[in-house]
């Protein structure tokens, strides 16, 4: 009878293997959970200095600017190309994505300071301090309806397959806006 009793009470090879494949399941669940936890909290540095970017793209195109001899307007009257987005950034932060393939960079300050008063990362403001997993571009024209692309592109798991985030601005009568919403192309790469 002690026998028997004990029989009854274990588990049979089937309750064991579906146990088993539960537990599968569901550890397979949670490692993709934390997989895209992880790859979302890596791209949101590029969410996060686009937004930056669109801001001061915004800010420089709303400030009071020199006319085209460097001097202030005369009280009353405009300067040409009083407003006016950025021009171009003339290279990338860095220079080429291979530096930011499966790794970080980390940028000189100097290439933050590349450009003018009107043009480039020193009329936009925008630098990255700490270490980077993103390549940064802008892309700006002066007219005063014009329009700006800041850019972020990166390698995180080093596949040579590229993650693209974009941001797109322009100017309509005077006014300057940003999408509020973030281009993104491959963000888990």
């Amino acid at each position: 009878m002690n026998l028997n009793r004990l029989r009854n009470r274990a588990f049979s090879l089937v309750e064991l293997m579906i146990v088993v494949a539960i537990i599968g399941v569901l550890s397979t669940l949670a490692i993709q959970g934390v997989r895209r936890y992880l790859a979302n909290a890596k791209s949101a540095e590029a969410r996060n200095a686009l937004g930056t970017m669109a801001r001061n793209a915004v800010d420089q195109y709303e400030k009071e600017k020199f006319d085209t001899t460097g001097v202030l307007a005369a009280g009353g009257t405009q300067a040409t190309g009083a407003k006016a987005f950025c021009g171009d950034a003339a290279a990338t932060v860095p220079s080429g994505i291979a530096s930011v393939k499966g790794q970080k960079y980390q940028s000189n300050p100097t290439e933050w300071e590349a450009g003018s008063t009107t043009a480039g990362w020193k009329c936009l403001k925008f630098s990255v301090d700490s270490p980077q997993a993103y390549m940064y571009g802008y892309k700006g024209t002066t007219a005063i309806d014009g329009s700006f692309t800041a850019s972020a592109q990166g390698d995180l798991d080093g596949d040579s397959a590229a993650s693209t985030f974009e941001i797109f601005g322009k100017a309509d009568n005077g006014v300057a806006r940003f999408s509020p919403a973030i281009k993104e192309t491959n963000p888990d790469e």
